[in-house]
């Protein structure tokens, strides 16, 4: 079985020696080595090969016995064994191409991990923020994060906010196929906005409200009307309706590919933080209260 496993070890020679040696007596298989080097220790992440019967403890049980500390095992693929500078240029041609996509590029990058509502690990999970604009993406994990990854990730954020100031430089050219003579009317109601043109529905933003004064939104929007800015509208028209009910932020989950919802928080012109899992994405945009003048 593969495992991934980082761990910290002395920056002292033989330390990483001594974990080979623990390692082959054990029958335990070294596969690759990645080295994060640090002032007065060292990160290493290693992929192993164990036996069939070893399960998750007997492996963190061995690297501590073997000096290692800040212990983080999770099972992987062969895809763990990728060329990892070759990983980076791939991310960065994908982000190139695609900014839009950043948050799930740097998560499978970065091999984020689930965070579910609730977990018992929220407490060990280290984080990583990365700043696009007024929008925070934010990976977790258990394994912390290096030096040299937060590095990394910071080179590749301004890389996306490049790509998006280089492109919102050119003229927007409108598409004659789909221009349309009039806009969308946007409605707010008690627990919904929406978009309308000619009367028709053309999109929604609905919301639920939970015990801690959060609204978890819905947004939807016609595929036909998609790219044309109204869902960060119906985003925007949510959030002042949230500050006029004294909410104190609005959330939005969904799934950790959905490439869309950069561009919609920063098209809202709104601060949010988005939080990277395995599996999906949640956005959360605190709501400043109103604050009333006194003349």
């Amino acid at each position: 079985m593969l495992w991934r496993v980082r761990t910290t070890l002395e920056d002292r020679p033989g330390a990483l020696a001594d974990l080979a040696t623990a390692c082959g007596s054990a029958g335990v298989n070294i596969l690759g080595l990645q080295v994060f080097p640090g002032i007065d220790r060292v990160t290493d992440e290693l992929v192993l090969r164990t036996p069939d019967d070893w399960e998750l403890p007997d492996l963190a049980d061995l690297v501590e016995r073997a000096g290692g500390s800040r212990v983080s095992v999770l099972p992987c693929t062969e895809a763990a064994l990728n060329d990892q500078p070759t990983r980076y240029v791939l991310a960065a041609r994908s982000i190139l191409a695609h900014p839009a996509g950043f948050p799930d590029v740097v998560a499978q990058l970065f091999d984020a991990e689930a965070d579910p509502v609730g977990s018992e690990l929220d407490p060990v999970l280290d984080a990583m923020d990365l700043e696009i604009g007024d929008v925070l993406v934010q990976l977790r994990r258990t394994a912390p994060f290096t030096a040299a990854e937060h590095a990394r990730g910071t080179a590749l954020a301004e890389l996306v906010t490049d790509v998006l100031a280089a492109a919102s430089d050119q003229p927007a050219v409108p598409d004659p196929d789909t221009a349309v003579d009039a806009g969308p009317v946007f409605t707010t109601s008690e627990s919904a906005v929406t978009a309308t043109v000619g009367g028709a529905p053309v999109g929604s933003a609905s919301w639920t409200a939970d015990d801690e004064g959060a609204w978890h939104l819905e947004l939807e929007v016609d595929p036909a009307w998609r790219r044309r800015s109204i869902g960060s509208r119906l985003l925007l028209e949510a959030t002042r309706a949230a500050r006029a009910s004294s909410v104190s932020e609005v959330v939005v989950r969904t799934a950790a590919d959905n490439s869309a919802v950069l561009p919609l928080i920063l098209g809202s012109g709104l601060r949010g933080r988005i939080r990277m899992g395995t599996d999906d994405l949640t956005v959360r945009i605190p709501i400043t209260p109103l604050v009333r003048s006194t003349y």
